[in-house]
């Protein structure tokens, strides 16, 4: 009886083990295609993803009220995050817009312009630098609206 060599040994059990991988992949995509929820799921991860990321400028910013500080926090965690996940997918324009808006509802702006500078690459921070002027007047005119409701009380 010949003995095998150890590199043909290891060469059929890498072979093997791609197999399986190969074979794993194969099985889960299949059951996974199968579920009846996942084009359900599907729709729903692309209109959100769309949503998110859709055409143009998105200037139909709802901001929080300011007086609402919980609102102020969530709204401007949301806002980093979309911000992030934009500026990775490769939309500077969108991601850009939602990082101004967490600028503009931020106590301490200063700080986190100083942590966007160290963390963003130099064009997108200038980017965010200049868009900046035009976040406060839509944040001004966000608040003036809630407030004049107020006044008539």
């Amino acid at each position: 009886m010949e003995m095998i060599s150890p590199k043909a040994a290891l060469g059929i059990a890498a072979g093997v083990c791609g197999t399986l991988f190969l074979g794993y992949c194969i099985y889960f995509d299949q059951k996974r295609h199968n579920d009846p929820e996942f084009k359900k799921k599907l729709r729903e991860r692309r209109r959100v993803k769309k949503s998110a990321g859709g055409g143009g400028k998105r200037t139909n910013t709802v901001f929080p009220d300011m007086k609402d500080h919980e609102a102020v926090q969530k709204f401007f965690l949301q806002e980093i995050q979309l911000g992030e996940e934009l500026l990775a997918a490769g939309d500077l324009e969108n991601g850009v817009d939602h990082l101004g808006n967490a600028v503009a509802v931020c106590g301490q702006p200063n700080d986190l312009l100083q942590v966007l500078q160290q963390t963003l690459q130099p064009q997108v921070f200038h980017l965010l630098i200049q868009r900046l002027p035009a976040v406060a007047p839509r944040l001004m005119k966000a608040q003036s609206a809630p407030m004049q409701e107020d006044d008539v009380e």
